[in-house]
Parts: C-alpha cells; sequence; structure tokens
C-alpha cells in the first residue's frame, strides 16, 4: 500500500489495521484521520497479533519507523493469536501459573516450522491429571518408575504380544480365573505345586505323568 501524502507521523497516534503479512509482524494501517494509510511493523512487547479491522496504537519518530505498540480493540473477539519470534518462556517467581480455556485446550509442537525434534517436557515434584475419557494414540510409550499402583473396577487389554518379567510374581484372584490358549508351557527351575480342594485333570486324547518318583495317595 502506497503512502498517502501528508505531514510525517511523530508520537502517538490510533490507527485502523487495513490488512496484515501472514505472520502478522508488518501492517498496512490508516491513521485515525482517515487521510493517510502507513507501513507500521509489530513492536516486540505487542504480543498480540493484529487482524483486518483492529483499532491499534501506533508510535514512531517519522513514517518510516513506526511500531504497532498496542491492539486497542479487535474487529473480532472470537478469535485472538499471541506471537513471538523466538522462544517463548512464561515465568512466575512467587505463584503459580494457571491456563483455563472455556472450550478445547490445543498443546501442539508445529513439526512444520520446528528447527529442532518437537518435544513435550514436563517437571515437576507432584502432578495431578483429571480427565473423564482419555485416548492415547503414539508409536512407543515408556514408564520408568519405582512403585505403580492401579485402581480401577475393570481393565482390558488387547495385545498381540506379551512379554513379561520380574523377579517375583503375586496375583490373588477371589472368584473365577479363566485362561483360554491353544497351548500352555509351564516350566518351574525348582518346585510346581497345585493345591485346591478338588482338582481335575482331563484330557481328550493323552495324559502323560514322567518322573523318577510318582507318590499316589
Amino acid at each position: 500500500m502506497k503512502h498517502q501524502p501528508g505531514a510525517a507521523m511523530a508520537g502517538v497516534s490510533m490507527a485502523t489495521v487495513v490488512a496484515c503479512d501472514p505472520d502478522g509482524d508488518f501492517c498496512d494501517l490508516m491513521l485515525a484521520d482517515g487521510h493517510r494509510s502507513l507501513r507500521s511493523q509489530r513492536a516486540a512487547s505487542c504480543l498480540l497479533v493484529p487482524a483486518p479491522g483492529d483499532t491499534v496504537m501506533v508510535a514512531g519518530t517519522d513514517d518510516d519507523a513506526l511500531y504497532v505498540i498496542a491492539v486497542v480493540a479487535q474487529a473480532d473477539k472470537r478469535q485472538a493469536t499471541l506471537a513471538v519470534d523466538g522462544d517463548l518462556r512464561l515465568q512466575s517467581k512467587r505463584g503459580g501459573i494457571a491456563i483455563r480455556s472455556a472450550g478445547a485446550l490445543d498443546l501442539q509442537s508445529d513439526t512444520s516450522v520446528a528447527t529442532s525434534t518437537p518435544q513435550w517436557k514436563l517437571t515437576a515434584e507432584r502432578g495431578e491429571c483429571n480427565v473423564s475419557e482419555l485416548d492415547y494414540q503414539g508409536a512407543e510409550l515408556r514408564f520408568s518408575v519405582l512403585v505403580t499402583r492401579f485402581l480401577g473396577r475393570a481393565c482390558e487389554v488387547v495385545l498381540d504380544r506379551l512379554h513379561l518379567l520380574t523377579r517375583s510374581s503375586f496375583r490373588i484372584t477371589e472368584e473365577v480365573e479363566h485362561v483360554r490358549a491353544g497351548q500352555i508351557d509351564i516350566q518351574a527351575s525348582q518346585t510346581l505345586r497345585l493345591h485346591a480342594k478338588n482338582t481335575l485333570v482331563t484330557s481328550k486324547e493323552l495324559v502323560k505323568v514322567d518322573a523318577e518318583q510318582i507318590h499316589m495317595g
């Protein structure tokens, strides 16, 4: 947009955003008097990205060094974008930081513009997560913990393969436990003990008991 002739601007003035670059760093402005259009850069302190129709506060020494220092009023209040060029850190030296949303809360690391491998890091002494329903999708999940406790009413696991290594395992089932498998192979290096009030061993074709000594009764 070409600058309209007129006196050079100096100081602070109000303007309306006519158009913006895709990243929102540069905007074409129409001064409040409606007679001049200027090209302005978004100041580093103005985190809110201007949009066409917004009323902004512009300041500078002349027409060639103007900065949008604040967005005074938004034309569309349904959406707002806070943007910086480099890394952004939110820090509270004495208190906490709360992020609340009346709708969806989306945390995303954009792989299309990331200069390094996108990561999400969380470090805390204690964490708490309350979610009514959670869906997780990923290629790999690893846990490194000292103690893990699961409390629930039902657990359903569907896997192609389960590989479990423990030094000691203890399990209690109060009612009924069912196992259905094509083949079952149980091997103990020392002792294998089966004990019940009633024990039934049945087979359609063959039952084989092989040992150096067999005691019955």
